[in-house]
């Protein structure tokens, strides 16, 4: 069996970290003292850490006596960045979300006028009536994932899009009035989440949520679907969570 590690060694990391943070903290090169003073480090123990880290070029010194981040952390964003996968990284948050409420959870991703599903999560008993096919398209208005999408249009490229599709109806509850779909999307913006109240499918209703990257575009949604009468009030909140989530894995760190 390994012997653990020294609680010296690991205390040391934890130094270089609360460093970085006070870095990224501040807009331009700050002085040692002020790294010290907002770390709570000694000035001789930040010096030392800020003498490794430059080596490696974690930080860079500007002034003598200034600091501020290194190259090297961007390289090194740069190269997980380029290995981020949305599907991937998505996968076990929406596991999670299966287990939680019992129903099917969808990413989506946007193609032209359409809204495509990527993966699925769902139960494998034949009472689950909601069934969402990996690659399954649907138009943009008739989705709550779809409204997340046009949401962040903005309001000119809804009107563009309704006049292209002509908005055509899937069920009674379809929304093919231009003003009453942008008056709902407006309602994301407060809510953070969006609806699919039966309108792509008689009985069954979504709720979904969007997925921003680090530059905070919007490169997925996550929903849930299931049977109207089985929607849980809780539901909202636990979308949102999870969506947050894998926007904080794919590097956002906006609200």
């Amino acid at each position: 069996m390994p012997a653990p590690e020294p609680r010296v060694s690991i205390q040391v990391i934890e130094r270089q970290i609360s460093l970085l943070d006070a870095l990224a903290r501040q807009l331009g090169a700050v002085t040692l003292k002020q790294l010290a003073a907002e770390t709570k480090l000694h000035p001789s123990t930040a010096h030392r850490i800020l003498a490794v880290m430059l080596d490696h070029h974690l930080v860079e010194r500007t002034d003598p006596g200034r600091y501020r981040l290194g190259i090297r952390l961007l390289e090194l964003g740069s190269l997980v960045k380029s290995r981020l996968n949305v599907r991937a990284e998505a996968l076990p948050v929406m596991q999670e979300l299966h287990r939680r409420l019992g129903e099917t959870v969808n990413l989506s991703i946007r193609r032209d006028d359409e809204v495509v599903t990527i993966e699925r999560t769902a139960a494998g008993s034949s009472m689950m009536r909601v069934v969402q096919i990996v690659g399954a398209r649907a138009p943009l208005h008739i989705t709550a994932v779809g409204k997340i999408f046009l949401h962040a249009d903005g309001p000119e490229a809804v009107r563009a899009y309704g006049a292209r599709t002509g908005l055509p109806k899937y069920t009674d509850n379809t929304l093919t009035d231009p003003a009453k779909l942008q008056k709902e999307l407006e309602q994301i913006a407060q809510h953070g989440y969006a609806c699919d109240n039966e309108e792509a499918e008689r009985g069954v209703s979504c709720i979904g949520a969007g997925i921003l990257d680090d530059e905070g575009r919007l490169v997925a949604a996550l929903s849930v679907s299931a049977p109207s009468e089985r929607l849980g009030k809780a539901w909202p909140a636990e979308v949102k969570n999870a969506a947050a989530r894998i926007s904080q894995v794919l590097g956002h760190r906006g609200t």
